[in-house]
């Protein structure tokens, strides 16, 4: 049976830390927009920054779709799975903002992530809470971690800041989304 919560704490902002992958869900105002889900990997890319708000690293690829969906509108869920252990599936459905790397906020914000930080590094994505959620989780497969990939962060090391912004004004995605809405803002600022 499903709980709904006030606040991050205790055992769901464990279990929130201990995931190696969540999922982040948004959507377009128009109805005939593309939904999008993205997955996130990489360790110590997310963190809980207090009762009510979640961050985590939003790193350069092929497509910027939750970033246009937040600059329109807002609105995302962010989902964890437990692939080991009790079974448990929490969400976190709220606003959010994407911290670009001009925001006077992304040095402070990216500084919280340690060395999680690397190349390639588009934006920190702030998440308010507006209904935290619990589900049992029991149809969620069993699954073993064997480790981050590394190809992304290999990819983007090997080239330079502006190599990367590059890159970003390259991909027709990366300028607009899918459904044409704006997506990062470019020049992409140096870091």
């Amino acid at each position: 049976m499903g709980k709904t919560y006030d606040r991050i704490e205790g055992r769901l902002k464990e279990f929130i830390e201990a995931q190696p992958v969540f999922f982040t869900a948004t959507a377009p105002l128009a109805a005939d927009g593309h939904v999008n889900v993205s997955p996130k990997g990489r360790s110590g890319t997310w963190r809980v920054l207090d009762e009510r708000r979640v961050a985590y690293l939003d790193f350069g690829g092929s497509h910027a779709e939750t970033i246009s969906h937040l600059r329109e509108n807002g609105r995302i869920t962010l989902m964890w799975c437990a692939f080991d252990g009790p079974p448990n599936i929490v969400r976190v459905h709220g606003t959010g903002e994407p911290v670009f790397r001009d925001d006077p906020r992304f040095a402070e914000l990216v500084a919280g992530f340690g060395e999680a930080d690397g190349p390639a590094l588009r934006a920190v994505v702030v998440v308010t809470a507006k209904l935290i959620s619990d589900t049992c989780g029991f149809a969620v497969p069993l699954m073993d971690y064997r480790g981050d990939r590394t190809l992304h962060a290999e990819y983007f090391g090997r080239r330079s800041d502006e190599e990367f912004a590059t890159y970003c004004a390259g991909k027709p995605h990366n300028v607009v989304s899918i459904d044409g809405l704006p997506a990062l803002p470019l020049p992409l600022p140096p870091r």
